[in-house]
């Protein structure tokens, strides 16, 4: 009979270990990061029986380095252990965990049981001798360790004289830099893809070439901005600390069923269109509108969007006109109906005249060969971060297959996806390779959902989701806005400007645009529809605009490295269900000048009402002693508090809706 015993290959280790993160789901793609951000690693591991174990995690680097980290149990009783580490440079990153039975701990914790109570001495002394004889064996040795073999072999010394030494601090540090370890167990290695760090962090502003520089002509019709009249908004959106710009479509517009002002389904003869309906005589997606310039005045954006520390983030929008080009040349990329017309693109009861959607099912390979082309074009021009539009409407292998095929060509190229759709899509288009992704966070406006939804993002899905938390768009004017007036402006930009690393603002936000189409989310007199030129040197003269406080928030995100991480945020109590409460902290190993970051912000949430409330904190989550009194000082007012666990905060909309505190560490802790 065949010896089953013998064949039989076990699928885990000696001590098992389970469970590891960061991970995606079903792990059929690396878990991702961005250069510079803080991992939290995880794993379960335990043994059998009472001995204690050791857990560390090992990292390799894209050039093949290994580096060590000690992990720590994590909880009480759930035989989780855990370690950060930052990853400091884009490429392919792996990691393991290793396990191994402690024989230093083990013996440690029995000896201080036995010799004291008198049972075994000799033999727990013999074996403590023989532990750090291997610990001094093999080459030069701490002095602390061989003072240590010494005094603890001297059989004429009283035990517990002997013992002494093994219970210094100090001995089990230096033996901790060279465990004693047995029963070696080690998981297989696990895929981490580090990206470039804009890929997770950046302050975003969004603004319509077309309109900066727009004109009214004397017959009452207007001259489109251009390329080079937008250029001289650009220092502007730099001194106000922003360092993406992202413009949407840039393609020639179609004429056919062109849309009027406010969504209108009849445009007059000087109404521009929406940038989305793409496609005319002039060119498709590949074409630039001639109204906004040529590929040299691109070119000329481009160079003085660099000259003012800026990226330039693209809209595509894979959809097309009547008028585009496709449409003639490859009839087979969209749906023929039974009449023989094309079908428009629709979200019942919406339908969008002006734009054919791609049927992704009727030519795949024709439809992947051509999307391909047009990002390559683009790439082409110099342009490395696109937002893509509705990708949730397009079949996610094409999204997995044309990303991956991209960065093999371009590392340095980032995705953001618009879908703002059910969470299974959302999160999986996060997991085939989009780096940073739009939220519901524009619509997450009460205490207990903010609270549930940032700690999702920051812990949840953070392993492949990058939230941008854009606070509104050119489609979204969220009643919050609507109807909170300035109060609601300065909340929703401090919240999205602290809680996540990347966070972004539409044009028009500065000055509190918030009149709303009737029946819609969006702001009336779009400029999806029609050119819209802002007196923004008015507006800041007259006192009324934003731009100070949006200055301030990002000069805040700068000084402050904890504010540029994703998973460190944790929320604590307030007994009013209107304060919103967070923390995030940075440790000193993990900032360049080695100096702890932490921040709190307490937020009203309420723009009508000042709330008064009690705060309740665990510093430990921000790295203070909990039974000690620490100063904090709001970053926006400049004014300066003791706090301690409980602390009394009175936040009026109007004036001070918000604090941001810089936590104040005492000399010496960092």
């Amino acid at each position: 009979m065949p010896n089953h015993v013998d064949a039989f290959t076990p699928r885990i280790g000696r001590i098992p270990i389970r469970d590891l993160s960061p991970a995606q789901p079903e792990n059929l793609w690396p878990a991702k990061a961005y250069a510079g951000e803080v991992v939290p690693f995880g794993a379960t591991v335990f043994k059998e029986g009472h001995d204690i174990i050791g857990v560390d995690v090992i990292l390799t680097d894209p050039e093949g380095r290994e580096s060590r980290h000690p992990m720590r149990p994590v909880g009480t009783g759930l035989d989780r252990w855990g370690a950060e580490a930052q990853l400091g440079t884009a490429g392919m990153w792996s990691y393991r965990v290793r396990a191994y039975l402690d024989d230093w701990a083990t013996w440690l914790h029995n000896a201080e049981i036995k010799i004291p109570a008198g049972v075994d001495v000799a033999l727990m002394l013999t074996m403590g001798t023989d532990l750090l004889g291997r610990a001094t064996a093999g080459g030069p040795a701490p002095r602390v360790l061989t003072d240590a073999a010494a005094t603890i072999s001297d059989t004429s010394l009283d035990p517990l004289d002997r013992f002494a030494p093994a219970l210094d601090p100090a001995v089990s540090a230096a033996i901790a830099e060279r465990p004693l370890a047995s029963l070696p167990s080690e998981s297989g290695a696990r895929p981490i893809r580090v990206e470039r760090a804009r890929a997770g962090t950046g302050n975003w502003y969004e603004f319509f070439p077309r309109s900066e520089g727009a004109k009214r002509r004397k017959d009452g019709s207007w001259a489109s901005g251009t390329f080079r009249t937008a250029a001289k908004r650009l220092p502007a959106i730099a001194a106000m600390g922003f360092d993406v710009v992202y413009i949407p479509p840039i393609h020639p517009i179609g004429t056919t069923n062109r849309k009027g002002p406010n969504n209108t389904l009849v445009a007059g003869p000087g109404d521009p269109g929406s940038p989305y309906g793409i496609g005319s005589a002039d060119g498709g997606h590949d074409s630039i509108h001639p109204e906004l310039g040529t590929a040299k005045d691109l070119q000329f954006f481009l160079r003085a969007c660099k000259q003012n520390g800026l990226e330039l983030a693209l809209d595509i929008a894979l959809q097309a006109s009547p008028d585009h080009p496709w449409v003639t040349e490859h009839p087979e990329f969209f749906t023929t109906l039974p009449d023989g017309s094309i079908a428009f693109a629709e979200n019942p009861p919406k339908k969008y005249q002006d734009i054919y959607p791609l049927d992704f099912d009727n030519d795949p390979e024709g439809i992947y060969r051509e999307m391909l082309r047009v990002f390559r074009v683009w790439l082409g021009h110099g342009i490395r971060i696109f937002r893509v539009d509705n990708p949730h409407t397009k079949p996610l292998w094409f999204w997995e297959r044309l990303i991956a095929e991209i960065l093999a060509e371009e590392p340095d190229t980032i995705f953001l996806s618009e879908a703002f759709t059910r969470p299974p899509m959302m999160r999986s288009l996060a997991q085939v390779g989009f780096q940073q992704s739009y939220t519901y966070f524009t619509w997450r406006n009460g205490k207990t959902e903010l609270e549930e939804y940032l700690v999702e993002l920051s812990h949840e899905t953070s392993d492949y989701l990058r939230p941008n938390l854009f606070v509104n768009t050119h489609d979204i004017l969220p009643p919050y806005l609507q109807f909170g007036g300035p109060a609601a402006y300065r909340i929703r930009a401090a919240i999205a400007a602290t809680a996540g690393p990347t966070w972004g603002v539409y044009s028009g936000y500065e000055l509190v645009e918030n009149v709303a189409r009737p029946g819609s989310e969006e702001n009336i007199d779009n400029e999806k529809y029609e050119f819209k030129p802002r007196d923004w040197a008015a507006a800041e003269e007259e006192g009324r605009s934003l731009a100070p406080y949006l200055t301030r928030l990002n000069e805040i995100r700068a000084a402050h490295p904890a504010l540029r991480q994703l998973r460190n945020l944790h929320t604590h109590w307030a007994d009013d269900d209107h304060t919103l409460v967070f923390s995030k902290h940075l440790a000193a190993e993990f900032t360049a000048d080695g100096v702890e970051d932490g921040v709190i912000v307490v937020a009203n949430l309420d723009p009508h009402a000042v709330r008064e409330s009690i705060v309740y904190l665990d510093p430990t989550r921000f790295g203070i002693d909990p039974t000690q009194p620490y100063d904090v000082t709001d970053l926006l007012s400049g004014e300066r508090y003791t706090w301690g666990l409980d602390n009394f905060v009175r936040l009026d909309p109007f004036s001070q809706p918000v604090h941001v505190l810089r936590v104040e560490y005492p000399k010496g802790d960092s």
